[in-house]
């Protein structure tokens, strides 16, 4: 952090990347979208970001990554497989943000439940929205 507990435009511009992905993973955890489909519109990370991204958008909740488990487009047909997302489950999405040799990362997760009506976050710890 930079003086007085205020962020620097760095840290501003990792949180607000994690964040912005964050939201879409939410946009996307939609009863009926397949998880494919999920990673393919998802987006991609900037360059500077692929190397160290977290090795999944989303996953079930449990003790490591459980499933359902959606990974990136470009590791889907290695690691995936599809089905869809439905009603009453309950999924994490997240993000890891930070570039090789970068001084500073930042990753950030929220756990959804999936309704008939769409996702309902159900983490209760605020987003640092002033840094956005």
């Amino acid at each position: 952090m930079c003086g007085e507990g205020k962020p620097s435009d760095d840290q501003r511009r990792l949180y607000a990347t994690a964040y912005a992905q964050i939201q879409r993973s939410i946009e996307l955890s939609q009863p009926g979208v397949g998880l494919r489909e999920f990673a393919e519109n998802i987006g991609t990370l900037p360059e500077e970001y692929q190397p160290l991204r977290y090795t999944c958008i989303a996953h079930g909740v449990g003790l490591c990554d459980e499933y359902p488990t959606v990974y990136w487009k470009e590791d889907f047909d290695e690691h995936g497989w599809d089905d869809v997302l439905k009603p009453n489950m309950t999924i994490s999405v997240e993000a890891y943000i930070g570039a090789v040799g970068g001084r500073e990362g930042v990753k950030l997760e929220q756990q959804i439940l999936i309704t008939e009506q769409g996702p309902e976050p159900i983490s209760t710890y605020p987003f640092e929205e002033d840094w956005l």
